[in-house]
Order: C-alpha cells, then sequence, then structure tokens
C-alpha cells in the first residue's frame, strides 16, 4: 500500500531549521514532548532528525555548557548520532517496516527530496496488526 495514506504532512507536525539553536529544540520538545525532531535547511530539504539523546550527549561533552548558554549552540552543530532514513513519497507502507524498527517516524520526501512529512511508527504498528488480524481470519 502507498505511504500517502499513511502521511502526516509537514504542516501538521513540528520541525525546526538546523540552524535554531539547541534552547530552541528542548523548548520546542518539552512543548510538544517529543523525543525526536526533524531538522531542514533552507530549501525545505530534509538534513536529520535530532534526538533527545543527541543534545545529553553534547551537553555531556561540552564543558561549561548547561541549559542556561544551550541557546549559543546551533543544531548544525550538535553531532546525531542515529540516522533516521527518509523515503520517497511513492514507497510501499511494506518498505517501512524495517525502518520502524529503530526510528519513531519515518520522513517523507518528495519527488525532489523536500521534506513534505512523516509516518509515524504507531501508524505503520496499526497496519501490521491490521494485516495480521486479517490473516487470523482466514
Amino acid at each position: 500500500m502507498n505511504i500517502s495514506f499513511f502521511l502526516t504532512p509537514k504542516q501538521e507536525i513540528i520541525f525546526l531549521s538546523y540552524r535554531s539553536t539547541m534552547r530552541q529544540a528542548l523548548e520546542k520538545m518539552e512543548y510538544h514532548r517529543y523525543s525526536a525532531i526533524p531538522l531542514l535547511d533552507e530549501e525545505g530539504k530534509y538534513v536529520g532528525t535530532l534526538t533527545e539523546g543527541d543534545i545529553l550527549w553534547k551537553i555531556k561533552n561540552t564543558p561549561g555548557l548547561s541549559f542556561e548558554n544551550t541557546h549559543r549552540i546551533a543544531l548544525k552543530d550538535v553531532p546525531r548520532h542515529m540516522c533516521n532514513k527518509p523515503v520517497k513519497i511513492d514507497a510501499r507502507m511494506e518498505n517501512l517496516i524495517d525502518l520502524a524498527i529503530n526510528q519513531n517516524f519515518v520522513p517523507v520526501l518528495d519527488d525532489n527530496d523536500i521534506f513534505i512529512g512523516i509516518v509515524r511508527r504507531r501508524d505503520i504498528i496499526e497496519y501490521c496488526a491490521k494485516l495480521l488480524n486479517g490473516l487470523d481470519k482466514v
């Protein structure tokens, strides 16, 4: 099945520019209660996913860095430890199952590599559950 049926569009999710600061990321993630957030460049292209762990590792490994001075650190300078692999909009749901094992969401790109939204792990699991339930009835 085509993933467009499961897409949560960009307008309905929270994302940040990779030029945003750690403070902005922390505040958005806390407010929305997210543990990961997509990062985009000026052209709207997906450049990666920032996780709570990335922020914690940056704080731990940067002497003198505390919450009070996180406004000085750009997200482009925060190493990311996971690579959330994106897919194109014409991908099939079956292709997302392996990605969902390690990713909270799968970023989705259009034909010009512009970020257009995500497919959440929950939606992928629900899709698989419906398939399995359908097999049980056979």
